[in-house]
Protein backbone atom coordinates (compact mmCIF):
# COMPACT_ATOMS: atom_id res chain seq x y z
CA UNK A 1 0.00 0.00 0.00
CA UNK A 2 1.46 3.40 -0.96
CA UNK A 3 2.14 6.06 1.66
CA UNK A 4 -0.66 8.62 1.98
CA UNK A 5 -0.15 11.99 0.33
CA UNK A 6 -0.58 14.33 3.31
CA UNK A 7 -0.26 17.40 1.10
CA UNK A 8 -3.67 16.52 -0.39
CA UNK A 9 -5.41 16.86 2.99
CA UNK A 10 -7.00 20.29 3.45
CA UNK A 11 -5.80 22.27 6.46
CA UNK A 12 -8.49 23.84 8.54
CA UNK A 13 -7.37 26.83 10.55
CA UNK A 14 -8.98 27.01 13.98
CA UNK A 15 -8.86 29.45 16.81
CA UNK A 16 -8.97 33.22 16.91
CA UNK A 17 -6.42 35.88 16.22
CA UNK A 18 -5.77 39.02 18.24
CA UNK A 19 -8.35 41.15 16.42
CA UNK A 20 -11.18 38.86 17.68
CA UNK A 21 -10.43 39.65 21.33
CA UNK A 22 -12.36 42.82 22.07
CA UNK A 23 -12.50 43.55 25.84
CA UNK A 24 -15.89 42.49 27.18
CA UNK A 25 -16.42 39.73 24.61
CA UNK A 26 -17.34 36.38 26.14
CA UNK A 27 -16.54 32.97 24.68
CA UNK A 28 -18.70 30.01 25.72
CA UNK A 29 -16.33 27.09 25.30
CA UNK A 30 -17.45 23.86 23.70
CA UNK A 31 -19.67 21.19 25.22
CA UNK A 32 -17.59 20.51 28.33
CA UNK A 33 -16.08 17.41 29.88
CA UNK A 34 -17.36 14.85 32.37
CA UNK A 35 -14.57 13.90 34.76
CA UNK A 36 -14.50 10.26 35.80
CA UNK A 37 -12.99 8.35 38.68
CA UNK A 38 -10.52 6.83 36.23
CA UNK A 39 -9.41 10.28 35.03
CA UNK A 40 -8.79 11.25 38.64
CA UNK A 41 -6.83 8.09 39.54
CA UNK A 42 -4.61 8.25 36.45
CA UNK A 43 -3.90 11.98 36.91
CA UNK A 44 -3.28 11.76 40.67
CA UNK A 45 -1.01 8.73 40.51
CA UNK A 46 0.93 9.92 37.44
CA UNK A 47 1.64 13.23 39.22
CA UNK A 48 2.52 11.37 42.48
CA UNK A 49 -0.29 13.11 44.35
CA UNK A 50 -1.09 10.55 47.03
CA UNK A 51 -3.61 12.71 48.92
CA UNK A 52 -6.20 10.22 50.23
CA UNK A 53 -8.98 12.73 49.50
CA UNK A 54 -8.37 12.00 45.79
CA UNK A 55 -7.80 8.24 46.04
CA UNK A 56 -9.70 6.81 49.03
CA UNK A 57 -13.50 7.02 48.93
CA UNK A 58 -13.89 6.07 52.61
CA UNK A 59 -11.46 8.79 53.65
CA UNK A 60 -13.37 11.34 51.51
CA UNK A 61 -16.72 10.22 52.98
CA UNK A 62 -15.32 10.52 56.51
CA UNK A 63 -14.61 14.17 55.64
CA UNK A 64 -18.11 14.90 54.37
CA UNK A 65 -17.85 14.13 50.66
CA UNK A 66 -20.12 11.71 48.79
CA UNK A 67 -17.14 10.31 46.84
CA UNK A 68 -13.48 11.09 46.29
CA UNK A 69 -12.70 14.70 45.40
CA UNK A 70 -11.30 15.04 41.88
CA UNK A 71 -7.77 16.40 42.04
CA UNK A 72 -8.13 20.19 41.67
CA UNK A 73 -5.13 20.35 39.34
CA UNK A 74 -6.92 17.94 36.99
CA UNK A 75 -9.93 20.26 37.09
CA UNK A 76 -7.73 23.27 36.30
CA UNK A 77 -5.91 21.48 33.45
CA UNK A 78 -9.24 20.33 32.01
CA UNK A 79 -10.67 23.85 32.05
CA UNK A 80 -7.59 25.33 30.37
CA UNK A 81 -7.94 22.59 27.75
CA UNK A 82 -11.61 23.45 27.18
CA UNK A 83 -10.63 27.05 26.37
CA UNK A 84 -7.73 26.40 24.00
CA UNK A 85 -9.70 26.19 20.74
CA UNK A 86 -11.31 29.59 21.29
CA UNK A 87 -8.48 31.45 22.98
CA UNK A 88 -5.00 30.21 22.19
CA UNK A 89 -5.04 27.56 19.47
CA UNK A 90 -3.46 29.91 16.91
CA UNK A 91 -0.31 29.73 18.98
CA UNK A 92 1.64 32.12 21.06
CA UNK A 93 3.43 31.71 24.35
CA UNK A 94 1.52 31.32 27.59
CA UNK A 95 2.49 34.30 29.76
CA UNK A 96 0.91 33.33 33.05
CA UNK A 97 -2.08 32.69 35.23
CA UNK A 98 -3.21 34.62 38.29
CA UNK A 99 -6.11 34.96 40.70
CA UNK A 100 -6.84 31.23 40.51
CA UNK A 101 -9.66 30.34 42.91
CA UNK A 102 -11.22 26.94 43.44
CA UNK A 103 -14.92 26.80 44.29
CA UNK A 104 -16.99 23.74 45.13
CA UNK A 105 -15.26 20.34 44.97
CA UNK A 106 -15.63 18.25 41.84
CA UNK A 107 -16.60 14.60 42.24
CA UNK A 108 -16.45 11.79 39.67
CA UNK A 109 -19.33 12.13 37.24
CA UNK A 110 -19.45 15.95 37.39
CA UNK A 111 -19.54 17.68 34.00
CA UNK A 112 -17.48 20.85 33.71
CA UNK A 113 -18.20 23.67 31.26
CA UNK A 114 -16.38 26.97 30.94
CA UNK A 115 -16.58 30.47 29.55
CA UNK A 116 -13.98 33.21 29.21
CA UNK A 117 -14.34 36.98 29.05
CA UNK A 118 -11.69 39.16 27.42
CA UNK A 119 -10.52 41.57 30.12
CA UNK A 120 -7.59 43.16 28.29
CA UNK A 121 -6.13 43.15 24.78
CA UNK A 122 -3.23 45.31 23.73
CA UNK A 123 -0.62 45.28 21.05
CA UNK A 124 2.94 44.32 21.81
CA UNK A 125 5.41 47.20 21.46
CA UNK A 126 8.32 44.84 20.80
CA UNK A 127 6.58 42.32 18.50
CA UNK A 128 4.25 43.90 15.92
CA UNK A 129 2.95 40.50 14.76
CA UNK A 130 1.34 39.65 18.13
CA UNK A 131 -0.87 41.10 20.82
CA UNK A 132 -1.19 40.38 24.53
CA UNK A 133 -4.60 39.14 25.66
CA UNK A 134 -5.89 38.45 29.18
CA UNK A 135 -9.07 36.48 29.81
CA UNK A 136 -11.06 35.72 32.95
CA UNK A 137 -12.23 32.11 32.77
CA UNK A 138 -14.98 30.63 34.94
CA UNK A 139 -15.81 26.93 35.03
CA UNK A 140 -19.02 25.48 36.43
CA UNK A 141 -20.39 22.04 37.17
CA UNK A 142 -23.71 20.72 35.85
CA UNK A 143 -25.53 22.50 38.71
CA UNK A 144 -24.07 25.88 37.70
CA UNK A 145 -21.75 26.06 40.72
CA UNK A 146 -18.33 27.63 40.17
CA UNK A 147 -15.56 25.02 40.43
CA UNK A 148 -12.61 27.22 39.39
CA UNK A 149 -11.91 30.69 38.02
CA UNK A 150 -8.70 32.40 36.97
CA UNK A 151 -7.11 35.04 34.75
CA UNK A 152 -4.79 33.86 31.97
CA UNK A 153 -2.56 35.85 29.61
CA UNK A 154 -1.10 34.78 26.24
CA UNK A 155 0.63 36.28 23.27
CA UNK A 156 -1.75 35.92 20.33
CA UNK A 157 -0.94 36.22 16.62
CA UNK A 158 -2.32 39.22 14.72
CA UNK A 159 -3.94 38.96 11.30
CA UNK A 160 -1.55 41.65 10.12
CA UNK A 161 1.35 43.28 11.97
CA UNK A 162 0.72 46.56 13.73
CA UNK A 163 2.78 49.66 13.28
CA UNK A 164 5.08 50.28 16.21
CA UNK A 165 3.97 52.91 18.71
CA UNK A 166 5.80 56.25 18.69
CA UNK A 167 7.53 55.33 21.99
CA UNK A 168 8.83 52.09 20.48
CA UNK A 169 9.90 53.92 17.31
CA UNK A 170 11.77 56.58 19.32
CA UNK A 171 13.45 53.91 21.46
CA UNK A 172 14.57 52.00 18.37
CA UNK A 173 15.85 55.21 16.76
CA UNK A 174 17.85 56.15 19.86
CA UNK A 175 19.45 52.68 19.96
CA UNK A 176 20.37 52.96 16.26
CA UNK A 177 22.14 56.30 16.71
Amino acid sequence: MPDPDFSSFPLSRRGNQFEAFEPGRTFEHHWGRTLTGSDNIVFSTSTCNWNPMHLNVEYARAHGHPDVVVNPMLVLCTVVGLSVEDLSETGGPFLGMEECRFGVPVHPGDTITASSEVVDARGSDSRPNVGIVTWHTTARNQRGEVVVSYRRTNLVARQRPSRPSSAATEEGASRAS
